[in-house]
């Protein structure tokens, strides 16, 4: 059975699964969920630059809500889009306009970008009524229009990597701002999809030894319209206008080559040992509040798809500060998501998700529902399940913040780590009991639940924020390139310039700043649960104070790979403390550390210690001056096993903490007669000396500094005496003095 159209094209019925445009072989079927909908048109155009549709059929058939047709003359490569007919009323939530062409939600990818104009908003721009007014031009000239995608790549051998938890190091990176100065990525990739897949990216992944890289959002997304008109676009991409199609913007080809060219991404990646993360925006759209434009999913039928106000429904619950939120009360906005994320594992082989504001994913009416339906369709899904899933447990709404709330399964950025390692570095009084729950994993957080310390993605900063470089050089946020008169962005960074507001050449503070990144850096490697750096932190990159460069696509986010001698120093650093955690167990546990009811039993898995080697008493975690600590991580107290049930035995090392202004003799732990100390790693310097440090010995700590050593053995045993050296502790080294009001932190908020 088929009909022809009024413009003579043929039309089947075809089917209500799947949403979307599907080609088969023969002809595409296309679908489209409304429900209150009175009529629906397909749009077909015959290139970017018509100004109108050349074909327009009418989807008669409708089942279950999903409005579809086939049409056997069509052929991947074709633009299209639709008019949705319905009521214009939106004190009833509804805010049909068939004038307007909409953007397919199930589009796999698009073929022409928005071109703004009033046309694009569904009511009359300038109205005194605002937008209950009805607007009644033509928008098919600017709308973003869908393409019919073609399925199929050859990914080979390709396989999800399935990388542990506990044994995964995530690299967070934003696609264009990573490659887009690289001398060594071809000029026509850079900052695309092709230069993250290139040799020079992977050889610098690689080298650092992370195992995951976490993109930034790469689902198209729109550049706002007050942005574009100033010059700016939304170059973070927290903006989704299809949750299907990548970027365009991130092809190196042509528009059409994006799907491909994220494909090819993936299994480079894949085949270097990468694992690939996407940081994806469920909570809400591009579209707005209700002075929004209508783009897509408004003009298809906005009561359905986003939360409204109970009073009216002209207003949007908004829990994400964007001007709307997602109505996950909706099973149809269930089953699009869920779609979109068994599409981007099955069909484009990511490893995982970041998902943005997932407090508002789990708000069943008003209050966050730690086991909602979001929670319960992916906890049953056999798909979604597998793969990693990572939290911001976080919203803008009330009762939003929910770090250490979400079910298993989940890990979640866990925002506690951050600031508590802020403020123990910035020098702040009664910061140690914390940072040490934090060291540990954070099982006050998680514990309870039945999850495990790598539920703790550890961050110190992010893309939202400050760059670690900024941290260090920084009191207060330089936000003004964005045009908000410095009002965007957190005013709470627990930051600390180390003596002067920005950039210095005054020597003394220059050192003091490495030392400081050096200690982050080694601390987020010491600790346990999930690392994540920030791209460019390595590297040293700064944004010159800006906390907020969601809009900046130029050198504030835009990597530098022309680095000085500091920063090539930092890049090996960075690179030693991660190699520093791969080789020890004791660094990346499966299970919480639990220590033991009798102090100094050897059979604790760890200990702590104050500088004169005492254990640590409960009067000593909370004394407002404490700043100097140590903890010895017991290599032989893992109870863990391998995958055949082999115990796993790791090395025992000590670590040393000093965020006080002072340099300090550290006793160390004693240990066996053919046993001795070995440092390792020593954050007060860009190299550590090794040597031989006896048992019960007191150690220089330098101020504001990290000292990690190693248990060893010598063997045999009856040489202990005259390789060891004697026991007379070495004198701390001069350290250059800085006046009070230079090293003294501000006070925390």
């Amino acid at each position: 059975m088929f009909w022809k159209s009024r413009s003579g094209v043929r039309v089947w019925p075809g089917r209500p699964y799947p949403l979307g445009a599907t080609w088969d072989g023969n002809g595409v079927n296309f679908a489209l969920f409304s429900a209150n909908a009175t009529r629906v048109e397909l749009c077909l155009f015959d290139s970017v630059d018509s100004q109108e549709e050349s074909y327009c059929v009418s989807l008669r058939e409708q089942t279950d809500l999903v409005w579809h047709c086939f049409l056997p003359d069509i052929r991947p490569g074709q633009l299209y889009g639709y008019r949705v007919h319905g009521p214009y009323d939106p004190q009833r939530g509804h805010r049909f306009n068939a004038h307007k062409v909409v953007l397919d939600p199930y589009a796999k990818a698009i073929g022409r970008d928005i071109r703004w104009s009033d046309a694009m908003f569904g009511y009359r721009i300038g109205d005194p009524e605002q937008d209950l007014s009805y607007d009644t031009r033509d928008n098919a000239a600017h709308a973003p229009l869908a393409m019919v995608a073609k399925p199929g790549f050859r990914w080979r051998s390709d396989r999800p990597l399935r990388t542990p938890w506990h044994e995964t190091v995530i690299y967070e990176a934003h696609v264009r701002g990573f490659t887009k100065q690289h001398p060594d990525v071809p000029e026509h990739k850079r900052g695309t999809f092709a230069g993250l897949a290139s040799s020079a990216s992977i050889r610098h992944l690689r080298r650092l030894g992370v195992t995951a890289v976490e993109l930034m959002p790469v689902h198209h997304r729109v550049d706002d319209r007050h942005l574009v008109e100033r010059g700016l676009s939304n170059y973070w991409g927290y903006n989704t206008l299809s949750f299907f199609a990548p970027d365009t913007r991130y092809a190196a080809t042509s528009v059409s080559g994006s799907v491909l060219e994220f494909k090819k991404m993936v299994r480079r990646l894949h085949r270097a040992g990468l694992e690939v993360i996407l940081d994806v925006v469920y909570n809400h759209t591009g579209e707005g509040n209700h002075l929004g434009p209508t783009l897509s999913l408004r003009g298809i039928d906005n009561a359905s798809y986003y939360r409204l106000t109970s009073e009216t429904g002209r207003y949007y619950m908004d829990y994400t500060g964007c001007g709307n939120t997602l109505n996950m009360l909706c099973p149809h906005v269930l089953q699009l998501i869920m779609d979109s994320l068994r599409y981007w594992v099955q069909e484009m082989h990511v490893d995982g998700f970041r998902f943005d504001l997932a407090s508002a994913l789990a708000r069943e009416l008003h209050a966050v529902d730690r086991l909602g339906a979001f929670f319960d369709i992916i906890h049953q899904d056999p798909v979604l399940s597998q793969v990693k899933l990572i939290a911001e447990p976080w919203d803008l709404g009330e009762g939003g913040y929910q770090v250490g709330n979400f079910p298993v399964l989940w890990t979640e950025w866990n925002g506690r780590y951050r600031d508590s390692v802020r403020r123990f570095w910035r020098g702040d009084g009664n910061a140690v009991s914390e940072f040490a729950t934090r060291l540990c994993g954070s099982s006050d957080l998680y514990e309870h639940s039945g999850r495990k310390p790598y539920a703790s993605i550890n961050f110190i900063t992010s893309h939202d924020g400050f760059c670690l470089s900024d941290l260090v050089s920084y009191n207060e946020k330089n936000n003004h390139q964005n045009g908000d008169g410095n009002c965007d962005g957190d005013n709470h960074n627990l930051s600390w310039n180390c003596g002067h507001e920005g950039p210095t050449e005054n020597a003394e503070i220059h050192e003091l700043r490495l030392r400081q990144l050096r200690n982050f850096f080694a601390t987020l490697m010491l600790s346990q649960g999930v690392p994540m750096l920030c791209s460019g932190d390595e590297l040293k990159h700064s944004q010159q104070g800006n906390n907020n460069t969601y809009c900046q696509d130029n050198e504030l986010n835009w990597l530098n790979w022309s680095p000085g001698a500091d920063e090539a120093q930092m890049r090996d650093f960075v690179a030693r403390v991660v190699r520093l955690r791969r080789q020890n167990p004791v660094l990346r546990r499966r299970l919480f550390l639990v220590g033991t009811e009798v102090r100094g039993s050897e059979s604790t898995d760890i200990t702590w210690f104050d500088a004169s080697g005492r254990e640590m008493q409960d009067a000593d975690w909370h004394a407002p001056t404490a700043r100097v600590f140590g903890e010895r991580l017991n290599g032989k107290m893992l109870s863990e096993f391998d995958t055949r049930g082999n115990a796993i035995v790791g090395r025992t090392l000590t670590i040393l903490y000093n965020a006080s202004t002072e340099n300090v003799r550290f006793v160390l732990p004693l240990v066996g007669h053919a046993e001795y100390w070995c440092p390792i790693l020593d954050t007060s310097s860009w190299l550590s000396v090794r040597k031989r440090i006896r048992g019960g010995d007191a150690v220089p700590l330098v101020a504001r500094s990290i000292l990690v050593l190693e248990l060893r053995r010598i063997w045999p045993a009856f040489l202990a005496n005259l390789l060891l050296p004697s026991r007379q502790p070495a004198e701390p080294p001069a350290m250059p003095k800085l006046h009070d009001s230079d090293i003294r932190p501000r006070k925390s908020a």
